[in-house]
């Protein structure tokens, strides 16, 4: 039996969760999981290592730089096909005590397996 996977911190729901390429395509759709998201947003936007990315979402260096190169492969996907994205669903959990950087905080994200934290994380001297 495989070990259960560890729900991943996020900041907040994304503000965008569609995209579509110009033009009337119907070449598919790309999916990508919100922690995936995050990922990119905290590695690229936020110009973090991937070591503090990890520290942030609560998870291993591996599983940050598994889920980037996955991420990337799926932009350069639907860059190069064509295809549309929706970001949407995955294995995570939101930080209610910093504002989200969307709206809705995870309402109406279909079929995510998100939930809210709510007093957000405590730091480990804390408890």
């Amino acid at each position: 039996m495989p070990r259960p996977r560890k729900c991943r911190r996020i900041r907040g729901m994304p503000r965008y969760s569609n995209f579509k390429p110009q033009g009337n395509h119907n070449n598919g759709t790309v999916e990508l999981l919100v922690e995936e998201y995050e990922v990119l947003r905290l590695i690229d936007y936020e110009k973090l290592t991937q070591e503090e990315c990890a520290s942030m979402m609560g998870i291993a260096r591996t599983s940050v730089q598994k889920m980037y190169d996955d991420a990337r492969y799926k932009i350069a996907q639907l860059l190069i096909e064509g295809k549309n994205l929706d970001v949407t669903g995955g294995n995570y959990e939101i930080a209610d005590n910093q504002l989200p950087y969307g709206q809705g905080l995870g309402r109406g994200f279909g079929r995510g397996l998100g939930r809210s934290l709510g007093r957000g994380f405590k730091n480990k001297n804390n408890n």
